[in-house]
């Protein structure tokens, strides 16, 4: 063998050892970890457990609602069970709930009262239950600051209540936006009587989370069935419906800084944006509807902001960023009914860049939210 082949070899040997010790060295180099906020995250308290179970032992047939979460979670459910777990889970906002945060290296959870919230009560009732509710998450923020964060419940059956309700809790609680349950008293936020509310919140600049809950009496008939009503199928349709009618109403024109959390990956809206868009021109045009400044998918990519809670599908999530914008995704567990552990997972495996990741991981909740 000549000598320059032999140098050659030689050389090339040295490369290839050094390229692989290079690609060794560089695959065992930690990442360094995202910060991972969760933005639906839900808790009850003794109180309010309490209160729904009276309303539902007394009238197990009055709504949906009753039927679909109240009664299969909180009374008496089966040891062992879900449901069982899901009770013991939402009660806790100390070490359980902590150590499964931990368990999925989730930096943060942003804590909202689960459906039905105070929604149910009277109004004079709704109110009390808001101002104990909202003092009960400020305190167990204020236990672990740097793993809390929290969305205010408000009594939209009693909106002047409401709105002190919200003032308190930006400006005295530190809350970091509110939590609205979807239809109160089967009204939803596009009628006038809840005007102030968003009004409020467009002021306070901290976003509503139209969180869904089972449909309301007018839209519940064909829900009754197979169990349709809850998170299978229920939730979306209602929830979506009422996105569309803050859009629709022109609501959204009075408000135009008025921010609406959606989750669930949007609740059905990215795959319905074209045609909303298509068949909202075609009703003003034929004067079924009143003009609106801006095109649904206007509307949403402005107003709206999407979070992932309980929807682990990768297409759903590349529709969700073409149809909200990048900016406007944020993720969530949805816990403790869905597992942490698969959305860590879902998360960290979709395709996106870092920066992208990063986005939908923290930065988009600690923007919104107004998070340090």
């Amino acid at each position: 063998m000549s000598t320059s082949r032999r140098d050659f070899l030689a050389g090339s040997s040295a490369g290839f050892a050094a390229t692989a010790l290079s690609t060794k060295v560089h695959a065992q180099t930690p990442r360094v970890p995202i910060r991972k906020i969760a933005t639906e995250e839900a808790f009850a308290t003794a109180e309010l457990v309490k209160a729904w179970l009276e309303i539902a032992r007394a009238q197990p047939s009055s709504s949906l609602d009753v039927q679909t979460g109240i009664l299969s979670i909180f009374d008496n459910p089966r040891p062992g069970s879900n449901q069982d777990r899901f009770r013991r889970q939402l009660l806790d906002l100390d070490a359980e709930r902590l150590a499964s945060m931990d368990e999925a290296s989730v930096d943060v959870q942003i804590l909202s009262v689960t459906i039905p919230g105070v929604q149910m009560f009277a109004p004079s009732t709704a109110s009390v239950a808001a101002i104990a509710t909202n003092d009960h998450l400020a305190a167990a923020i204020a236990r672990h600051p740097r793993r809390f964060a929290g969305l205010a419940c408000l009594a939209p059956q009693d909106p002047a209540s409401a709105t002190k309700e919200m003032e308190r809790a930006i400006t005295r609680l530190g809350l970091n936006g509110f939590i609205v349950n979807s239809h109160t008293n089967n009204l939803y936020l596009d009628d006038p009587s809840f005007a102030p509310i968003l009004e409020a919140a467009q002021a306070l600049d901290r976003p509503i989370y139209l969180h869904p809950r089972a449909p309301s009496n007018g839209m519940a008939g064909p829900f009754r069935d197979y169990s349709m009503g809850g998170s299978i199928w229920g939730f979306g349709v209602e929830a979506g419906t009422h996105a569309v009618r803050l859009i629709l109403s022109g609501v959204l024109d009075r408000y135009p800084r008025l921010r609406i959390v959606l989750g669930h990956m949007g609740e059905a809206l990215p795959f319905w944006m074209w045609r909303l868009d298509h068949m909202a021109a075609r009703r003003v045009k034929d004067g079924r509807m009143k003009p609106l400044s801006l095109a649904p998918s206007e509307y949403f990519k402005r107003n709206f902001a999407v979070t992932t809670s309980g929807f682990e599908a990768p297409e759903i999530l590349d529709l969700v960023i073409k149809t909200a914008g990048i900016d406007n995704v944020m993720w969530a567990i949805d816990y403790p009914y869905e597992s942490s552990l698969d959305a860590v997972a879902f998360m960290s495996a979709a395709k996106l860049t870092n920066d992208q990741r990063a986005s939908i991981f923290h930065r988009n909740a600690e923007r919104l939210f107004h998070l340090a």
